[in-house]
């Protein structure tokens, strides 16, 4: 029958040793590659993908050359569990066995709810500052903010992944349409020369007073790209002229029509929390007599009016703080020593790793019991 074919395929021990095999290769390419792609790249192009594709010249055209580590996982997580239905009996002395298998299972299948699932920003706090969100680091978004109103502002972002197609873009809060000239996903920016007769990048904002050149996407874990944009804001009346948004800017660009108010900007990607931290006091001790750090440390107070949640939290190292799923560690701090940098972890599937360990340890001494007590008893009847 097909079925029982398809099931003889993937229980087959064969398929397990060809599959580990890939996954040494797989684990030594994405290595050798973060050289030249930087981590996180390669973690997308070789862990985090079905296929790794090969695309010749600049044709757009992409061909899977490898299987990547969605695949070789899927396919490890359903030989592992064909070859136990299908060959395994359960009987009491083989029970330390189905935990092993149960844990690695379990493994597996944590990791890849880990890869698609899990979430990773950075809050930066100064004293006093009080934020209701985070930032996720390597992700960028334009937000265009209505300020006309005094009591609330309407935030509109459009993710990056969205503005590198360059094309226009419309929103039913605007009434205006965004259209993207160009984005560059790293670049630099200088100052434009008085004397300079190449036409300015853009013609409103900052952009008369600046040079704009494309740069070389960043591989070291050190740096970070720093994208820009030149955006054109049309209406139905006409243009309203250019602007260049960029990370390197601190301050947004504002423009006016039909008697409202925008402000423009460049940002990290933020992620809104339904509720806020406030760096009450940060901390950073030294040994006497030295600079050698002693301790980091950041007190912050927790508030979430929807439950009259008020509170001070002490964070510092190997003390995290854990909350509504996600867990604050003390990363970094300002050199002034009045700001602090928290690394902000969201993984729903976090137990799953020491669900799977204690399983697969369990199991273990279960099996390393039984066949010593075995083996104590053919000494005692010998």
């Amino acid at each position: 029958m097909l079925l029982e074919r398809i099931i003889r395929f993937f229980a087959s021990l064969k398929l397990t040793v060809v599959l580990l095999s890939l996954g040494l290769v797989l684990v030594f390419w994405g290595t050798i590659a973060q050289v030249e792609v930087g981590l996180y790249k390669a973690q997308n192009e070789f862990f985090r993908s079905v296929f790794i594709y090969w695309t010749p010249g600049n044709s757009g055209l992409k061909i899977p050359i490898f299987p990547g580590g969605y695949l070789l996982g899927t396919t490890l997580l359903l030989n592992l569990v064909a070859a136990h239905f299908r060959r395994f009996k359960f009987v009491k002395g083989k029970l330390g066995l189905l935990l092993i298998h149960v844990g690695l299972i379990l493994l597996l299948i944590g990791q890849l709810l880990t890869d698609m699932l899990s979430q990773e920003s950075m809050l930066h706090l100064r004293e006093g500052e009080t934020k209701n969100y985070t930032e996720a680091d390597g992700r960028a978004e334009l937000a265009i903010v209505d300020t006309s109103d005094k009591d609330t502002d309407k935030v509109i972002a459009i993710p990056a992944e969205v503005m590198r197609k360059q094309q226009a873009i419309q929103h039913e809060a605007m009434p205006f349409t965004v259209e993207v000239k160009k984005f560059m996903v790293n670049s630099s920016l200088a100052d434009r020369p008085k004397d300079s007769t190449e036409p300015p990048p853009a013609t409103q904002g900052f952009g008369p007073l600046l040079t704009v050149k494309e740069a070389p996407h960043v591989t070291a874990m050190d740096q970070r790209d720093m994208p820009t944009a030149i955006v054109e804001i049309k209406t139905a009346e006409g243009s309203l002229g250019t602007w260049v948004v960029s990370s390197f800017f601190n301050k947004s660009q504002s423009f006016t029509y039909k008697d409202r108010t925008y402000e423009m900007a460049l940002r990290r990607t933020r992620l809104y929390k339904p509720f806020s931290l406030q760096l009450v006091d940060f901390r950073h001790d030294v040994y006497p007599g030295t600079e050698i750090p002693k301790n980091f440390s950041s007190r912050v107070r927790l508030m979430r009016p929807a439950t009259g949640e008020d509170r001070e939290v002490l964070i510092y190292m190997n003390n995290p703080l854990r909350y509504a799923g996600e867990t604050y560690y003390q990363a970094s701090f300002d050199t002034d020593n009045e700001g602090t940098i928290l690394q902000v972890v969201k993984n729903p599937s976090w137990l799953a790793p020491y669900a799977a360990c204690v399983l697969v340890s369990t199991g273990l001494v279960i099996q390393f019991m039984a066949h010593m007590l075995g083996f104590v008893r053919k000494r005692r009847n010998a």
